[in-house]
């Protein structure tokens, strides 16, 4: 199966001085998502946690909302010559009447600048495919609960710790304690994983929660808070001018450059006290 970290020896430059010692890197394999045995996407990720991340990019495109969507997650032989497990291809199978998507999904689907649509049918596309309202959501937020998260989030991060080299996402309740984290080199791959762990553990939607993440707030990543039902975004950076329009449209809070004792409300300020 795929590790989570990589020993390789390096050469090191330290004032002047040369060695080589072994150091630990972040694992990235690909991995491909299936539903009900049909490829639906690859995306290239950190081992580990592979079916909640699974399981929460079909709840961020709307292919499934809670765990009774789901009927099983398992790993399919790889694409080997001898036919083994190489641990990198999981197969969601849908429950009952659920319906299977009909195109086929791609990560970006709604986001890249090729997709050809335009920043409103995004936004549309969004609203159209969401099963709960954020706006909904009567969770309010102290100033000092937010301020708090980054840190909180950055001592969660066990792996980021020997690599360097990871993304995290984290979910908080509004009092700020720490429900779930989840680290990738991919910071979409962080926040499926930590979506599909509340959509298998039957906590969607998340109503009363904050995702913090590690990197900026793009647009995807508002979109997939909105579809897990999650009232707020934080984030250490800047989020997108899409993201900020997608965020005011859902009624979801949004917050960037989150550091030391400053932030920027982009969207959503009333939740704040």
């Amino acid at each position: 199966m795929g590790r989570v970290t990589v020993r390789r020896r390096v050469m090191r430059l330290r004032d002047g001085a040369v060695d080589h010692a072994p150091d630990a890197l972040a694992g990235e394999e690909p991995m491909e998502i299936r539903v009900n045995g049909r490829p639906v996407t690859v995306t290239m990720r950190t081992p580990g946690n592979d079916f909640d991340l699974a399981v929460g990019f079909l709840v961020s495109e709307g292919v499934v909302h809670a765990r009774e969507d789901v009927a099983a997650v398992r790993y399919c032989a790889g694409a080997t010559a001898d036919g083994s497990n190489t641990y990198n291809v999981v197969d969601v199978a849908l429950a009952h009447g659920v319906p299977v998507p009909e195109t086929s999904l791609e990560r970006n689907f709604y986001t890249t600048s090729s997709c050809g649509l335009c920043g409103k049918a995004s936004l549309d596309a969004v609203r159209t495919r969401s099963a709960w309202s954020v706006a909904e959501d009567p969770m309010r937020l102290g100033t000092d609960v937010l301020l708090s998260l980054p840190d909180r989030l950055r001592e969660a991060q066990r792996v980021f710790d020997r690599t360097g080299g990871l993304h995290a996402a984290g979910l908080f309740t509004a009092a700020g304690d720490l429900l779930a984290v989840r680290e990738d080199v991919g910071r979409h791959n962080a926040v499926d994983k930590v979506i599909g762990g509340a959509a298998v553990n039957g906590q969607l939607p998340a109503r009363g929660t904050v995702l913090m993440v590690s990197g900026r707030a793009s647009f995807e990543l508002v979109q997939k808070a909105v579809m897990a039902g999650i009232p707020a975004l934080a984030a250490v950076s800047a989020p997108s001018s899409l993201a900020a329009d997608l965020a005011a449209d859902a009624g979801l809070t949004l917050v960037g450059f989150l550091r030391g004792s400053s932030m920027n409300v982009y969207a959503g300020a009333d939740r704040l006290r």
